[in-house]
């Protein structure tokens, strides 16, 4: 099959090709994302591979279908960026990759709960400039602090395991509770407890309109005065200016990203010689208890490999008649 490969950068097309050597499928890849300005270059395609930013609205799916495309293969997990229903209309499957290492995600969360509590970040510049005062520096053990895991899924429960393995006592909320999550030794929270008792709160869960803007000023008001807040799930689920109010005030006192809302015209690109115009982005940047990166936290050998080699499975699936493993249905 011809596949067009939207948002391909070099690493994309390493690994993509690595997992098609044997397929043989016909990749054309593209840097460009995808969108109303070029789905034009996916004519003749009949699938497209396209990414988180990429736009798969109802009129772009439209000009796919016309242009010949009858699938669209995600490499990634969230599919809050594709019209499904749009899909279903136009006779377009999608599918996605529907787990990877979800230790990737997990770990580099952590990673981000231990920067931004112990301040890495600022000690980092400081010793740069022969600076090693301590002043300002200072964290929290996390043994024994309360742990709140929004979305307890794999990624959730590995991020779980890691936070119960440093002696936290860990809650979480899903609207789908797991018994796993709870074999591990935490529980699932009461009503209110996590913003009376959470030191920390971590986003696991994915953007559903249930789930957008999860995290607002009501329930930043909620949360105990000084709490740490992580993000590595999508964007959408944190008001950004609400998060703003938060950290001007104290009320939150700490917040580490890697993903934001309007991340699309910014992450995966070098913008180091240009001004970057989001007031609201430029605004995050300048609290010094603010951390954030650029979408990475999946970027390991092992994430990216089986995305790539999932994804061209799918491909192969779809192309041979078969039925699609991962294949995304409106419920």
């Amino acid at each position: 099959m011809k596949i067009a490969v939207f948002s391909a950068k070099r690493y994309d097309r390493d690994f993509l090709n690595a997992a098609n050597a044997s397929a043989g499928h016909k990749l054309r890849y593209f840097d460009d994302p995808l969108d109303l300005e070029t789905v034009a270059l996916a004519a003749g395609c009949e699938a497209v591979c396209i990414f988180v930013n990429d736009t798969a609205d109802a009129d772009v799916l439209e000009a796919l279908a016309a242009g010949g495309t009858r699938l669209v293969a995600l490499r990634c997990t969230g599919f809050n960026n594709v019209d499904l229903k749009a899909a279903e209309r136009l006779g377009l499957k999608v599918v996605r990759v529907v787990t990877y290492s979800p230790y990737s995600v997990a770990e580099h969360a952590v990673a981000l709960l231990q920067a931004i509590n112990r301040k890495i970040h600022r000690a980092y510049n400081r010793t740069r400039d022969s600076n090693f005062a301590l002043d300002g520096l200072m964290g929290f053990d996390l043994h024994g602090k309360t742990v709140a895991v929004v979305g307890t899924g794999k990624i959730g429960r590995v991020f779980a395991r890691i936070m119960l393995g440093f002696g936290c006592e860990v809650i979480g909320y899903d609207k789908f509770p797991s018994p796993e999550f709870e074999a591990l030794g935490a529980r699932y929270a009461k009503v209110g407890e996590i913003g009376e008792t959470a030191d920390i709160i971590s986003l696991h869960c994915p953007l559903t309109p249930e789930t957008h803007y999860i995290v607002n000023a009501e329930t930043l008001a909620r949360a105990k005065r000084g709490a740490l807040l992580i993000n590595t799930s999508r964007g959408g689920l944190i008001d950004t200016e609400a998060a703003i109010e938060a950290l001007k005030s104290g009320q939150l006192g700490g917040l580490a990203l890697d993903v934001y809302e309007q991340e699309a015209d910014l992450f995966f690109r070098d913008l180091s010689s240009t001004i970057v115009s989001d007031d609201v982005f430029q605004r995050l940047l300048s609290f010094p208890n603010v951390i954030v990166t650029g979408h990475q936290a999946f970027f390991t050998e092992e994430a990216i490999t089986t995305i790539s080699e999932t994804t061209i499975q799918s491909v192969t699936e779809f192309a041979d008649g078969q039925p699609l493993s991962n294949e995304i249905k409106i419920s």
